[in-house]
């Protein structure tokens, strides 16, 4: 059976993604509502009653707002690291059935890999996810404030890669509505990725076996899809990287399905 993903929802009002393969049925970060995640899944045929894991990178409400709701209507296990699972308890108040990963280790559910990697950002230990599948390899790496030497290492094996690509950095400077406090922490080096800096991260990662890159995380009120892809897209076209499909992940609505 082939693989197949599709991104339910991404930005600063929720991030999720499903990842379906022969035998597991997994669903990378829950920031989107118990009810929208239902209804999402729904436009692949899927139920949360489904699933056979959630993986958790980090615990910012856009990434386990709907995790309380899931976590006490069904028994599907949650992985995430020590450190995550106790700012998820006492955020949400809630008690969940956590698989405990260490930061930097890899584990399996069914017939994939799951490589985990610290990735710099303002949470209590956030990750980033290298899934490895019989049909190909697929990258979750979305907010961080820069990208490190072992991040594009972990996710240079990337047939398929969900990367952040979540401000322009002239509109968010221009931006009247977010104090310069917002504005330094969302520029620092742990903070997140800008257009520019989502460039320089597919340059470095390039290579044939790149087949599909998302583009997340986009904000809305400081940045354009059309300008994230510019900048992305131009920097692969630059490159020769014309065999690698761009997409925006949108916020509202779930990206077409790619199989693997």
């Amino acid at each position: 059976m082939s693989v197949q993903l599709t991104i339910l929802g991404s930005g600063s009002e929720g991030n999720g993604t499903y990842l379906e393969t022969a035998e597991v049925r997994l669903l990378i970060d829950a920031g989107l509502s118990g009810r929208q995640i239902r209804r999402r899944m729904a436009t692949v045929g899927r139920t949360p009653e489904t699933l056979h894991g959630i993986l958790i990178t980090h615990e910012h409400s856009d990434h386990i707002n709907g995790l309380a709701g899931l976590a006490a209507r069904m028994d599907v296990p949650i992985y995430c690291n020590r450190l995550t699972k106790q700012a998820i308890e006492h955020q949400l108040q809630i008690q969940i059935d956590a698989r405990i990963f260490t930061t930097g280790a890899s584990f399996e559910i069914g017939d994939v890999t799951v490589d985990t990697f610290s990735v710099p950002h303002d949470a209590y230990d956030p990750v980033g996810f290298m899934v490895h599948t019989a049909a190909g390899n697929i990258g979750f790496l979305t907010d961080l404030g820069h990208a490190t030497k072992l991040v594009v290492e972990r996710i240079r094996a990337a047939n398929v890669l969900l990367l952040e690509s979540n401000h322009d950095v002239q509109m968010l400077q221009n931006d009247t509505r977010r104090p310069w406090s917002l504005k330094q922490r969302i520029l620092s080096r742990h903070g997140h990725l800008s257009n520019e800096a989502a460039a320089d991260v597919v340059e470095q990662i390039l290579s044939p076996g790149l087949r599909r890159l998302y583009l997340g995380h986009i904000s809305r009120d400081c940045n354009q899809p059309e300008l994230a892809r510019k900048a992305v897209g131009g920097r692969l076209e630059r490159l020769g990287g014309t065999h690698v499909g761009v997409e925006c992940a949108a916020q509202h609505v779930p990206s077409a399905t790619f199989t693997l």
